[in-house]
């Protein structure tokens, strides 16, 4: 898990600013910054320090030394409210992902607030009554939830919360969000596994994604099975409840009765920990079983063999969020869901069947 960031005293006062700057407090000039020093109490380098962010930001202008700044606001700072956006992560590694960091820079750097609460939802068993009591508790104007199910999305719902799903179970729910559109890359992934001979191939996903029904990238891949003549059984898509010892504890019965020849593995947490298992087993891969990832790290690149995986650009997710913030602020309706192009990349980790 990532350590906490706190923002350093300067970068609280530019986030003041900021807002201030938004909602019109000043026109035309900065107050120097000895008025804002002694306006809120601080000193004159930390204040200094605050203009010079917002000068890298494009709020502020400078004209030199002993002149006030210029306020040149961008077009987005128009016509909106300053709101306090809430994160509310899917687990503890979320809050290290690079670009969840940025998108939480961009919100602050369109003037907003974001907040994230101590617990995500792994820690609350994805159950809608936890979240509910963590929600109220929470000071948010508007919610971004991270790859829930369908219950704590239609809670949400029912609750008429500005909320935004980013994955999760959102796509048959009257509600804003982005994710990859996995589903075809997927299938693609097991049928080049197919291909090479595989036939006892294994999911391993989140409960979440096989409850109430499997999820669309999850059929994509029973399909693909089906498809090529191998009858589908709850063998492919096994049980867990989620956690550590569950996973372990489905590893262990899959290779002790009927021993999978390949596993694609949701998350790359779970891709890592299969690997793990299986180095201390003496599985070789792929010598022995194949395995994919359907996500993407950038350790991957320090992998050998190389990993097969599924790859997608977070920008235009980024992009989607901050442009459903920006409607939100403006109180304008919203409810676009964006999928966002995927590719299977075939790596070292896929062979044919081994011993």
């Amino acid at each position: 898990m990532a350590a906490k960031r706190f923002l350093t005293i300067s970068e609280q006062l530019a986030e003041h600013l900021r807002r201030e700057l938004a909602r019109g407090r000043w026109n035309g000039l900065m107050p120097g910054k000895h008025r804002i020093a002694k306006e809120l109490g601080l000193n004159n380098k930390t204040v200094e320090s605050a203009f010079i962010q917002l000068e890298k930001e494009g709020l502020l202008v400078s004209q030199g030394a002993g002149r006030r700044r210029l306020i040149q606001l961008p077009d987005y700072f128009g016509s909106k409210r300053i709101l306090r956006f809430a994160i509310l992560f899917h687990d503890a590694e979320d809050r290290g992902q690079s670009y969840l960091v940025k998108l939480q820079d961009e919100l602050v750097r369109y003037g907003h607030a974001v907040v994230s609460p101590s617990q995500h939802l792994v820690d609350l068993g994805m159950k809608a009554e936890r979240v509910a009591r963590v929600v109220e508790r929470t000071e948010a104007d508007a919610w971004i939830v991270i790859s829930a199910s369908s219950d704590v999305l239609e809670w949400f719902l029912a609750e008429k919360r500005k909320v935004f799903a980013l994955f999760g179970r959102r796509r048959e729910l009257p509600i804003p969000g982005v994710g990859p559109n996995k589903p075809d890359a997927y299938a693609a992934a097991t049928r080049e596994l197919i291909r090479l001979g595989h036939r006892r191939i294994v999911l391993l996903c989140p409960p979440e994604r096989r409850h109430p029904e499997p999820g669309a990238s999850e059929r994509a891949f029973l399909a693909e099975l089906a498809s090529q003549g191998i009858p589908v059984g709850s063998f492919h898509l096994p049980e867990w409840d989620g956690s550590v010892e569950s996973f372990y504890q489905r590893l262990e019965s899959l290779f002790h009765f009927n021993r999978p020849t390949a596993l694609i593995l949701d998350e790359v947490r779970l891709f890592a920990a299969a690997r793990s298992f299986l180095a201390a087993y003496g599985v070789r891969v792929p010598e022995d079983i194949s395995l994919v990832c359907t996500d993407y790290d950038a350790w991957f690149n320090w992998c050998r063999p190389t990993v097969a995986h599924l790859r997608w650009d977070t920008g235009p997710v980024i992009r989607r969020i901050v442009r459903w913030a920006s409607n939100v602020s403006r109180g304008k309706p919203d409810l676009r869901q964006v999928e966002t192009p995927v590719e299977f990349v075939s790596g070292g980790t896929i062979g044919p069947p081994g011993g």
